[in-house]
Order: structure tokens, then C-alpha cells, then sequence
């Protein structure tokens, strides 16, 4: 089966609006019929599957499994890219993964329990940081932009939705339980579709249900287009997704409206269904945590520690409630930058970090609120001047899950460094301004399922 020709709407001139412009397109999709369950090949998000036994397990679960794709596994980059490329050719051939009949945006759904989000994935126009359309709020790694952009151009493919939000209006019902009365614009067309058979329903292992529609009414699109058209979108969750697409465009510059010159992502109304953020935590591999509490003997003064007793939930609410009410607040405002460290079989709580010592290892070019930053004071005073470990993945590896972080750490000797999450208000205002986080500061959620629906970058 040949690879979908890149779709002829998609190939428009003309200026480029001011805000978000999504487009539609034809989704590639798995066929339910050659695979055991749309479940059994979905995956986390590539960065989330950190752990080799996660890696395996998702592997295991079907051997069409998404992860083949994101994560390949071979002995050198070229051979993982390479092999991913040759996996895509032969699931199109064999109509594992078929393209839709017609180009469509797609409403996605996320519930869980209570928790219900609903967006609208598409292929979005790429636009310069400069333009402030999109505003990213962290730092990338060099080394996984162009892991992803090889990846990205031997399969020519977007892979997975990078996730962003936006402010759109407060009416309507967020759960979706009060019909569309008051909705409008990109909110309305939503809710109508969520009304509709989807095209695809299943429920994934962590017990989140998801449901996929495909909108490809004129009136329904141009409805989208025009509420989005001023609006701006934060980057909640693919910072790295986002870098690799801006460096591939600017490796197509012959073709403007290309395929190239768009990126699949997945749009969330944040005043509608606001979204969970939580932390990502640090696993210092070479620095065992008798190591680390020696360091900070050293400089007296430095950080209260204490050790706790208890188990991991006790120990990450006395980490809250070191944090405050004012965590990630301006300093002076009530912030308290805390820390949790674990892998000798207990917990160590470090705050109340020395503020002379804060005025000489944190940059003061930047606001109060980046300085005031748990993961700024980490990467800053506790990593740099402290433990002096660089900020390099044989150093330090960024894992999402808390119970991973604490058992890889008791496992391997090395120490865990559990973070409080940040406010999403403090990420959505350093963005405005143009100041990035640390790298890895935060993590959006609930994150979209990778594996339901793919946008080819092929052109025929």
C-alpha cells in the first residue's frame, strides 16, 4: 500500500493569521481488524516510557504496538530510525495503519473517573517564537531534538501530538454534561461531535477511556477556524516535538504551505477543561544520597534536611506542605523551595534554602518568579554549586511517575530528587514574557494516547 499523498487542501497561500491556524487532515489510523485491541497498541507519550520494563511490556502487548515506532530499539541511532521507517512501510503495506477517506481535525476524549477532556487534534501552522502564537515555557536538549527530528525524517511521518492549551470562553458546561447551550466557536463544534458515534472507542490500561471523531463538515471547520484565528496556545507537554518541528521546516524552505511547514498537535481549552500539572522528578545516577546529605553538611546553613519517617504518600505530602501555598510564587511571597530525596530506604526532606546563598547561585538577570523556581533552585544551587553534577542523561535522567523515581534510585544507588508541581498561572505568565523554565520543569496532563491517530508528511 502506498504512502498517503499529502492532501491538496492543506496547500494554501496567502498571509498567515495572527493566531492558531489548524488544519485538517487524513489521519492514519490503525485498522481495529489487524490488530487485537486499539488498547494493546497505544502508548504513553515517548518520553513518559523511560523504563526498560515499561518499554518491554508495551512491546509485549502486541506486536503492532505504537512504541516500535516512537521508541525502536537497535544497536545504533541510525539502525533505531532506520528500523522504525522499515516498520511504518510494512504496516501501510499490510493495512495495519490505513489513511482516512478525507482530510478531518478530530475531536479527542480523555475521562477518567470525574476527569473528562476534551480537544481537537490537527496539523497546526507552524509560526516562529518570535510571532508569539505558540509560547513554549522551557528549555530543550540539543541531543533529543535531533533524535526526534531523524526519527521524524526517516519516517515522514508526526507520530504523536504534542499537547497545548489556550484561554478560549468560560461557558458552556465542563463536563459536558449541559449539552453546547451558551458554547461557541471551536468549544461548540466539540461538544456537538462528542453527541455523534466516534470512530473509535477504548478504554487503556491506567483506566482512562478515550474516544476519537473526525469533523470534516465545511461550516463545522471554518467555525474552528475563525474562533482560533486570535487566539494564543501554551505548550503544555512536547517541548522537544515542538523544536523538531520548527528545525525541519526551516529544512524545507522551498516549500512554504508544505507538509513540513505544519505540526500534529492536540488543542485543549484550558478554561473548559483545565488541565493536572504535576512534577518531574530528577535521578542522579552517580551521586548516592549519603553522598548528597554529606554536601549539604558541608555548607552550613544551606538547606534545612530532615529525615522523615513514613511511607512515600506521607513523605510527598510533608513535601507539599514544606512547599506552601506560595510554591512557585515570587520570592518573598510566602515561596519555600523544597526537595524530597530517596534511595537509601527513606526519605529526606530539604527547604528553607539559605538566601545569601540563593542571591549567589541563582542568575539575577531573570523575574523574581523564574528565580523562586523549585526546579531553578535545583539545577542552580543544589546541582551546579553544590553536587556539581552536569546536566547531562549519563548524570541525571527526568522521570515522571514518583514511585519509579524512588525505586530506580534504591535500585541502581543513585539518589531520587521528588519535586512539588509548579502553578500552571506562574508557567502561562513566564511564557508570556519569553523567560523559559529549567528543562523538564513541569508535566501537563491528562496527555494525549500515542497510537490514534498519525499525519503523514509524505508527498507523494
Amino acid at each position: 500500500m502506498a504512502r498517503p499523498a499529502y492532501d491538496a487542501e492543506m496547500n494554501t497561500t496567502g498571509p498567515a493569521p495572527k493566531g492558531l491556524r489548524l488544519i485538517p487532515f487524513r489521519g492514519l489510523r490503525y485498522v481495529p481488524e489487524r490488530v487485537g485491541s486499539l488498547a494493546a497498541v497505544t502508548s504513553p507519550p515517548y518520553d513518559v516510557v523511560v523504563r526498560p520494563d515499561g518499554l518491554h511490556h508495551l512491546e509485549s502487548a502486541d506486536p503492532h504496538n505504537i512504541v516500535r515506532l516512537i521508541l525502536p530499539q537497535a544497536a545504533t541511532a541510525a539502525d533505531r530510525h532506520r528500523q522504525a521507517a522499515s516498520t511504518l512501510r510494512r504496516w501501510l503495506t499490510e493495512g495495519v495503519l490505513a489513511p482516512d477517506p478525507e482530510p478531518a481535525l478530530y475531536v479527542y476524549e480523555q475521562r477518567h473517573g470525574d476527569l473528562l477532556q476534551r480537544g481537537v487534534i490537527g496539523a497546526l501552522a507552524l509560526s516562529a517564537p518570535a510571532e508569539g502564537v505558540v509560547l513554549p515555557h522551557e528549555d530543550v536538549m540539543p541531543d533529543i531534538v535531533e533524535d526526534r527530528a531523524a526519527l521524524m525524517r526517516a519516517t515522514a511521518t508526526n507520530l504523536e501530538p504534542l499537547l497545548l492549551t489556550y484561554r478560549g470562553g468560560e461557558d458552556g458546561s465542563p463536563d459536558g454534561t449541559a449539552g453546547t447551550t451558551g458554547a461557541s466557536g471551536t468549544t461548540a463544534v466539540i461538544e456537538r461531535t462528542a453527541l455523534r458515534e466516534p470512530l473509535l472507542s477504548t478504554t487503556t490500561e491506567d483506566g482512562f477511556s478515550h474516544r476519537l471523531w473526525s469533523v470534516t463538515d465545511p461550516a463545522e471547520l471554518a467555525e474552528i477556524e475563525d474562533d482560533l484565528a486570535d487566539r494564543q496556545a501554551l505548550i503544555a507537554d512536547g517541548h522537544h516535538r515542538w523544536a523538531t518541528y520548527l528545525r525541519l521546516r526551516e529544512e524545507h524552505p522551498a516549500s512554504a504551505a508544505g507538509p513540513w511547514a505544519y505540526g500534529l498537535v492536540l488543542l485543549v481549552d484550558t478554561a473548559r477543561h483545565p488541565l493536572q500539572v504535576r512534577a518531574i522528578h530528577r535521578l542522579l545516577h552517580g551521586l548516592p544520597v549519603a553522598e548528597a546529605l554529606a554536601a549539604l553538611e558541608a555548607v552550613p546553613g544551606s538547606f534545612r534536611v530532615r529525615t522523615l519517617e513514613g511511607t512515600l504518600p506521607e513523605a510527598v505530602r510533608a513535601l507539599s506542605d514544606a512547599a506552601g501555598a506560595g510554591a512557585g510564587t515570587a520570592a518573598g511571597a510566602g515561596a519555600n523551595n523544597a526537595f524530597l530525596l530517596a534511595g537509601d530506604g527513606r526519605f529526606h526532606l530539604i527547604d528553607r534554602p539559605d538566601e545569601a546563598l540563593l542571591a549567589r547561585t541563582v542568575r539575577a538577570d531573570r523575574p523574581a518568579e523564574w528565580r523562586a523556581l523549585d526546579a531553578t533552585v535545583l539545577h542552580s544551587t543544589l546541582l551546579d554549586h553544590i553536587w556539581k553534577i552536569p546536566d547531562a542523561p549519563e548524570h541525571i535522567s527526568y522521570i515522571h511517575d514518583t514511585r519509579a523515581a524512588v525505586e530506580q534510585a534504591e535500585r541502581h544507588g543513585g539518589t531520587a530528587v521528588l519535586l512539588h508541581p509548579v502553578r500552571e498561572e506562574v508557567v502561562r505568565e513566564l511564557a508570556r514574557q519569553a523567560v523559559t523554565m529549567p528543562r523538564k520543569s513541569t508535566s501537563f496532563g491528562p496527555k494525549p494516547a500515542t497510537g490514534l491517530v498519525l499525519r503523514s508528511l509524505a508527498d507523494g
